[in-house]
């Protein structure tokens, strides 16, 4: 192993743990760990998972004889924390306890910062840092508002591949990212479509609760006279509608295929009810760059289009065609959520930014 080893990344998912070692940008050890439904049966909370999961980690770092005394930074997922601007979070005492308590929701991703702060707190002078957490809220007070003072919209969405596309996308323009207003719609399991003024994502649709586009597993926006009038039918539970929304709408719920790649090929092999979806998730994601459009004025640099859906050719011009008129349009296929946290804890190392104290006021 490199002896100039530096950057250790911890990724945490719902029914998986990546980790992977960084060094001047460059990963030189990578490893993805499946882990089974029944595996993760026997505990009750995510925060029950925290040993099991670690002693994985540490396990498989053995096996690959990395030199954790060569570590200078780890850095975690970040969960679900308090609302906080964008950039790079020391780990301390009051993120782990928001973490542990899990208030704001339980996800797989509130163990890369404990994972990552107890890795640091074993190594000679490493640190330990989240990055860009999904709850990341730079919203102006105009996009709050929802309709009813009850409900006030939020901010949660794709962050950290948002910001680092975003930031490599003005970087190969030679412009820095906080010059730039760009609109970019990170299409995965969900799609988040983010309007970023000036470095800032003034206002994004809340993807993780189905706000927004139909997706693979998300319902998109639905009517809400009729969601109220089935909802209070009495013939579904809340767990059932829930699901309905997210996990089981969107093209699952209409194809029973949750992979869009599959779902394409049917299209593709002729099945128009699956040409059908596709296009409408297409339209859906074009109206919503439109619409997101007027938020700056039509002042709009450029569109980027990212994510799994964005290795798709064929989906990506259907949307480009609705949109190109708005500004010129880019796609940084996929997405690498492991680069763009080695890239964040760099620019902390190097000294280009500094990390930040959270909570963040």
């Amino acid at each position: 192993m490199d002896n100039n080893t530096r950057i250790l990344v911890i990724n945490p998912g719902s029914t998986s743990t990546k980790i992977a070692v960084f060094r001047n940008g460059n990963p030189t050890f990578l490893k993805t760990i499946r882990h089974s439904v029944e595996e993760l049966s026997q505990f009750k909370t995510i925060a029950d998972q925290y040993q099991y999961r670690k002693d994985i980690i540490y396990k498989e770092l053995r096996d690959a004889e990395i030199q954790l005394d060569l570590v200078e930074a780890v850095i975690g997922r970040g969960g679900l924390v308090k609302p906080i601007p964008s950039g790079v979070y020391k780990i301390n005492e009051a993120m782990k306890r928001d973490l542990i308590e899990a208030k704001r929701g339980e996800h797989a991703s509130n163990l890369g910062a404990l994972i990552a702060d107890d890795i640091a707190k074993q190594l000679p002078s490493a640190q330990a840092f989240i990055a860009d957490p999904v709850v990341v809220d730079e919203l102006a007070p105009i996009a709050r508002f929802s309709g009813h003072p009850l409900f006030e919209r939020v901010s949660i969405f794709h962050a950290l591949n948002q910001k680092a596309i975003a930031r490599m996308h003005a970087k190969s323009v030679n412009r820095k990212y906080e010059d730039m207003n760009l609109i970019v719609a990170h299409m995965g399991g969900g799609i988040s479509v983010g309007v970023h003024e000036k470095g800032k994502v003034i206002d994004v649709n809340q993807a993780l609760d189905g706000d927004g586009p139909i997706s693979p597993e998300r319902s998109g926006t639905l009517p809400t006279g009729s969601l109220l009038k089935m909802a209070f039918s009495g013939e579904y539970t809340y767990e059932e509608m829930k699901s309905m929304v997210v996990g089981k709408g969107g093209l699952f719920a209409y194809t029973g295929h949750n992979d869009a790649y599959e779902v394409e090929q049917a299209a593709i092999a002729g099945d128009e009810k699956s040409k059908s979806i596709m296009e409408a998730m297409a339209y859906q994601t074009a109206k919503e760059i439109g619409a997101f459009s007027t938020v700056l004025k039509g002042n709009v640099d450029a569109i980027l289009i990212t994510g799994g859906l964005a290795n798709s050719k064929w989906f990506c011009n259907q949307i480009i065609e609705r949109v190109y008129k708005i500004a010129p349009v880019y796609v940084y296929p996929g997405e690498d959520e492991m680069r763009a946290l080695a890239e964040n804890a760099e620019m902390v190392l190097t000294g280009e930014i500094e990390a930040r104290e959270y909570p963040y006021t």
